[in-house]
């Protein structure tokens, strides 16, 4: 059989069995034998065992499930199902409150940033959504939040670990394609913040349009006001930077002891790292110190901790597992395994750690493992089985061969990825997807990639990474089965209806769109940090 009739035949056995409701993983899997089937007969189990296409699937498989990067998704899940049974994220939540809660829209920005904390803490989207479903959604309801704009910012910003470091959606697109996880994380840095801070202002805006979707709670007469809670928040973050800067330079006194920030032609230096950030790192201690004395005081410091320091564990962990990959002192894996141990050590110290807690943690991280493996597995095996009849040649001759522009073939690419999330986990289209379109779009002339500026040549996977995330964050969304919505419907009043839920979704779907655009408009936006 033809690689036509077998593309054709894959694409309508993949809608028909997902629509008939079989799991992903093993869809694919069957899937990946019928096309074996197809191409080489049906004695393809008896012929050249153990070096037939059997088992270049075996070779595959084995490949995809030994790579020493995977084990960072069960640490990370881990991480997050840890996070999720602590009390840190609802203390975050009072002390960002603490700071917003007289600003219009307060409640909702809060939720926004929380969102953005947690990403960087954990980067698993289902449990931010579900953990801000039971924090912030009663609260917005219960001041009068309109329905819609709760329910948006919500899922919509929940969904931001697919772009913020460390997310898990950049660590599987690494793994398929060959790509540095680390490079992926710096270049989604801009593009993340970006999409948030797209969501904090079209909060404020349609709050300040709006004043009664949004309406302010009663004002507590011992909250500090005005230029008085902008002192002590000043004070507070003082607080936290002297701390950050004394552990820097720790850092900084210790390479040059042991020798390791020694200059050398050809090695990059190390960041915040080197002898010459002595004086500077000195120099913020110093001036950080004057505030503390003599602008803020005693008091104005004591007051401002109490007031934020529901903030310090979720920078700890932050600073924990970043501040291990990007200061160079463990890879991916190491900083997923150092976060559990942070949040499990905070726990404890905060006396919320038990066998039960522990327990179900251990037990959720095995199943969304479980649900991830196999689908990387039966992905894994149908991507196999589809470059073996030359299923990749034949989808990329397809393409160019429509003779469309290359920003027209790129654009045809993101409607493909668009399409594909609304029907189908984000783990299946890296798997099946990638080596598809990866080639194709590695062999485009760089120049005309983009609309202004442009993406250096060795930038492009990293650069098609981060936009096939963005798509991805669109997924998440997108109906008929945006997998937010359904995170949010478990934990939210019996009221509110899976279409109330989706209705919610529209303008954030639209922002998610307009970063995607600028996104392809301007290439070089992944580059500004690499």
């Amino acid at each position: 059989m033809d690689v036509g009739t077998i593309s054709l035949l894959l694409l309508l056995g993949l809608f028909l069995l997902l629509a008939l409701g079989m799991p992903l993983g093993f869809a694919s899997a069957t899937l990946a034998g019928a096309i074996l089937v197809m191409k080489f007969g049906p004695d393809l189990l008896f012929r050249d065992f153990g070096r037939g296409p059997l088992a270049v699937i075996g070779q595959a498989i084995y490949r995809q499930m030994t790579n020493y990067v995977l084990i960072s998704v069960p640490l990370f899940i881990f991480m997050a199902a840890l996070l999720e049974r602590s009390g840190i994220a609802k203390d975050m939540y009072s002390s960002l409150n603490v700071w917003l809660s007289r600003t219009r829209g307060g409640i909702a920005i809060v939720t926004s940033i929380m969102a953005v904390i947690m990403a960087a803490m954990s980067g698993i989207i289902g449990g931010e959504v579900v953990l801000l479903g039971l924090i912030a959604l009663p609260q917005m309801l219960r001041l009068g939040y309109n329905q819609n704009l709760a329910i948006g910012t919500i899922c919509a910003s929940g969904s931001l670990g697919t772009m913020i470091p460390p997310s898990i959606v950049l660590i599987f697109y690494g793994l398929v394609t060959e790509t540095s996880i680390k490079a992926l994380f710096t270049a989604s840095f801009l593009p993340g913040f970006m999409l948030a801070s797209f969501f904090l202002i079209y909060i404020i805006v349609r709050t300040q349009l709006n004043p009664e979707q949004a309406p302010l709670p009663e004002p507590d007469p011992d909250d500090p006001q005005g230029r008085e809670k902008a002192k002590l928040f000043a004070g507070f973050m003082t607080v936290i930077v002297l701390a950050a800067t004394t552990l820097v330079l720790v850092r900084t006194l210790f390479f040059t002891l042991t020798g390791a920030n020694d200059v050398t032609e050809g090695v990059d230096p190390i960041t915040w790292g080197m002898v010459s950030d002595i004086p500077y790192q000195l120099g913020i201690l110093f001036v950080g110190f004057l505030l503390v004395v003599f602008v803020f005081g005693r008091d104005g410091i004591r007051q401002g901790w109490n007031m934020g320091k529901g903030l310090v564990a979720p920078l700890v962990v932050i600073g924990v597992v970043l501040g291990s990959i990007y200061g160079g002192i463990t890879g991916i894996t190491e900083a997923a395994a150092m976060g559990v141990v942070a949040v499990f050590v905070i726990s404890v110290l905060r006396r919320e750690m038990s066998a039960e807690v522990l327990l179900d943690s251990l037990i959720r991280t095995m199943k969304s493992t479980g649900t991830i493996i196999w689908v990387t597995v039966g992905a894994a095996a149908l991507a196999s089985a589809y470059t073996l009849v030359g299923g990749p040649t034949y989808v990329a001759n397809l393409i160019v061969g429509t003779e469309l522009p290359t920003m027209g073939i790129i654009l045809v690419m993101m409607v493909v990825f668009l399409v594909m999330g609304m029907f189908m986990d984000w783990v299946g289209i890296v798997l099946l997807i990638m080596p598809v379109f990866l080639p194709i779009v590695m062999a485009m002339p760089v120049d005309e990639l983009g609309f202004f500026g442009r993406v250096e040549p060795s930038h492009v996977a990293i650069w098609f990474g981060v936009v096939f995330t963005m798509n991805m964050q669109v997924s998440f969304l997108s109906p008929p089965f945006g997998p937010a919505a359904f995170y949010l419907k478990s934990v939210a009043p019996s009221h509110i209806s899976l279409t109330d839920i989706f209705k919610g979704f529209l303008p954030f779907i639209g922002i998610q769109l307009l970063a995607l655009l600028i996104l392809l408009t301007w290439p070089n936006l992944v580059s500004v940090f690499l």
